[in-house]
């Protein structure tokens, strides 16, 4: 699990239909990166556009594609207990290897609610289990207590998918102990420092994943004047990139099928392009070279 995984874009054709071709490029693309393992249907995967049947086909594209070659994660999401079970319920069908959770989207309730809800789906499986603490963008998330609270009840709970300063992480990290691991996302923003502080590992969207796999292989080697050579060319693609998720999903992804040579289709509602953005992901695309 140490290293860097791939979180995966949803790619449409001109019609926003999901692409086959694109999306098996995409994944061929983050395996010769040598990323550790490869994740879908995360806030990057545009999850909240996908019917339940478009969730469900993505795991079988992914597990296909991957084909046993790395650990294999699936973000589980749902409105309900029922509806996540489901789709744990294809995730370990497809094969995967271990699972990300993320609150209900709807509505707005106590803490114990949330803990309740998270602790029937983590007893329904035997997979090592996540749980993507990211409440800036989620909108709710669990505190210390929380994470102490279900970690003691369910052995499976191993991991916790931050959104989360360096600051922060280490936090997590303090409080978890060495048995329980932290992984950071935010497009690999305070890489180094969030290293520095014990993080396990990152997700990190395909846009720049090869860089983010270099950062970490060179901070591993312990060449951490190499590390942060890297990380510091791709700081302003980072910056520009992780205004929002929105502004991920229209400017990453377009760097991503520019660096793959591939087309840009977006599925509406999104959030288009303007010409000086168009402009900056050309030139971060020239930097960066082709993804191959």
């Amino acid at each position: 699990m140490h290293g860097v995984h791939a979180i995966l874009y949803a790619l449409f054709d001109a019609d926003e239909r999901l692409d086959r071709d694109a999306m098996r490029l995409q994944v061929e693309l983050c395996l010769a990166a040598e990323v550790v393992g490869i994740a879908a249907l995360g806030l990057a995967t545009e999850v909240a556009k996908l019917s339940f049947e478009e969730r469900q086909t993505v795991m079988e594209w992914v597990a296909e594609d991957v084909a046993g070659r790395a650990p294999l994660a699936f973000t589980i999401t749902g409105a309900s207990v029922a509806e996540q079970i489901a789709m744990v319920r294809h995730a370990e069908k497809v094969g995967a290897t271990w699972l990300i959770l993320q609150p209900p989207a709807v509505g707005s309730y106590p803490a114990e609610e949330y803990l309740d809800f998270f602790g029937r789906v983590m007893r329904s499986t035997s997979l090592p289990v996540a749980i993507q603490n990211a409440p800036q963008y989620l909108g709710r998330g669990l505190s210390d207590d929380d994470i102490t609270r279900l970690r003691a009840d369910h052995a499976n709970f191993t991991l916790i998918k931050s959104e989360s300063s360096a600051e922060g992480a280490s936090k997590l990290i303090a409080l978890a102990g060495p048995a329980f691991k932290v992984f950071n996302g935010r497009g690999g923003l305070e890489m180094i420092e969030c290293l520095d502080a014990g993080c396990e590992g990152f997700l990190l969207a395909p846009d720049m994943v090869d860089y983010g796999v270099r950062v970490m292989q060179a901070y591993d080697a312990g060449d951490r004047v190499k590390a942060l050579a890297l990380h510091q060319e791709t700081l302003p693609a980072i910056n520009f990139i992780m205004q929002s998720i929105e502004h991920l999903i229209c400017y990453g992804k377009r760097l991503f099928t520019a660096r793959a040579g591939l087309p840009t289709h977006d599925r509406a509602p999104a959030q288009r392009p303007d010409a000086e953005g168009l402009a900056q992901v050309a030139e971060f695309a020239r930097r960066f070279g082709p993804l191959s």
